[in-house]
């Protein structure tokens, strides 16, 4: 008996709401009829509309593949361009832009030395050494030539004076080269030398501007200014350039705009300029004021579905978007109802009030 009443109850429930919604369903399209009854009257384009930011919707990805080390926004939160969103492990990043850094260092400090030549010191020792080597040179020509007299004397063998002879021609060798060394040091860097060590200073700047691009790339920036929407990825999670993968969605709703899906029977009264408005069941006869800024101009089939049962989804519309008056504020996303007068730009008397 129980179960009985049960399922009479149940069945009932089930009947009831079938009934509300076709009651409901029967006063929109009742609703719908009048509105159109009315607008051939008061010369407005009537079409269904969604709300919208001036930038529309966009998704902020990362360039780089990676874990998040750090998501800094929630969902909501107003945030201004270039403001870092989230963080993406670095640690390797960081690295390379200090090794490219020593690199430039150490670069840099072969072009001071190639431009600059020897230190002091160095002129000074190498100096020294042509001295030295004169010394010993013209030592070895004072004996060589003794030894060459008392050769031409009999007093000495020939073997003996061939000796100092060859010490003599060694002598000269080292003078020679200590002579070499110090006219190296001392002189001018060469035009080759500098600017091989111009180009290999130009190469390290590169590869430091290049690692500290990819360490910025770790940082996820707001593109623009305006409000989080959407916090897709969290904090440990990984993402990739292999896949769409955004980190938030966010949209600059600074200016409202709303973009209406006009039936193709209304296109031709559309023009640039019109003033609309619109409204929505839950701000009730409340009127938020716009005008067109842009008609399309291809026709295509609906973006918005209502939920009118006699609605025909393959019906042709033209994209029209219009723009609301400043400080008005709806939900971005949120459907609306909107007009369009067709008799003037002017402000109405219902604008007025």
């Amino acid at each position: 008996m129980k179960k009985s009443q049960y399922v009479l109850v149940t069945a009932g429930v089930v009947i009831a709401l079938v009934t509300a919604g076709l009651l409901r369903s029967r006063g929109r399209e009742a609703s719908t009829a009048a509105v159109k009854t009315s607008l051939a009257d008061s010369s407005l384009i009537a079409a269904p509309g969604r709300v919208e930011a001036v930038s529309e919707e966009v998704r902020v990805s990362s360039e780089l593949s990676g874990r998040l080390k750090l998501v800094n926004v929630q969902e909501g939160d107003r945030v201004r361009q270039g403001q870092v969103l989230a963080e993406i492990q670095n640690d390797d990043y960081r690295a390379r832009v200090q090794e490219a850094e020593a690199e430039l260092a150490q670069r840099e400090a072969e072009l001071r030395r190639t431009v600059n030549g020897a230190r002091t010191q160095e002129r000074r020792e190498a100096e020294a050494s042509v001295k030295a080597a004169e010394a010993v040179l013209n030592n070895a020509k004072s004996e060589a030539e003794r030894r060459r007299v008392l050769a031409d004397r009999n007093v000495i063998s020939r073997d003996e004076v061939e000796r100092y002879e060859r010490g003599y021609q060694v002598a000269r060798a080292q003078f020679d080269q200590a002579a070499q060394h110090f006219s190296l040091i001392d002189a001018d860097a060469r035009e080759e030398d500098r600017a091989h060590a111009e180009a290999a200073v130009a190469t390290a700047k590169a590869q430091l501007a290049e690692a500290r691009a990819y360490l910025e790339k770790s940082y996820i920036r707001a593109p623009i200014s305006g409000v989080i929407l959407r916090k897709l990825r969290h904090t440990g999670e990984s993402v990739s350039t292999q896949f769409d993968s955004p980190v938030v969605t966010m949209a600059d709703d600074s200016v409202l705009r709303v973009r209406l899906d006009v039936d193709e029977s209304d296109v031709s009264k559309l023009r640039v300029g019109q003033r609309a408005y619109v409204t929505a069941e839950a701000y009730g006869d409340h009127k938020f004021w716009g005008s067109v800024i842009r008609v399309g101009r291809i026709l295509g089939k609906k973006n918005i579905r209502t939920d009118e049962p006699s609605e025909h989804v393959d019906t042709k519309i033209l994209e029209t978007l219009v723009e609301l008056d400043a400080g008005q504020r709806l939900p971005l996303g949120l459907r609306v109802d909107s007009f369009v007068q067709t008799w003037s730009t002017g402000s109405s008397a219902d604008e007025r009030q």
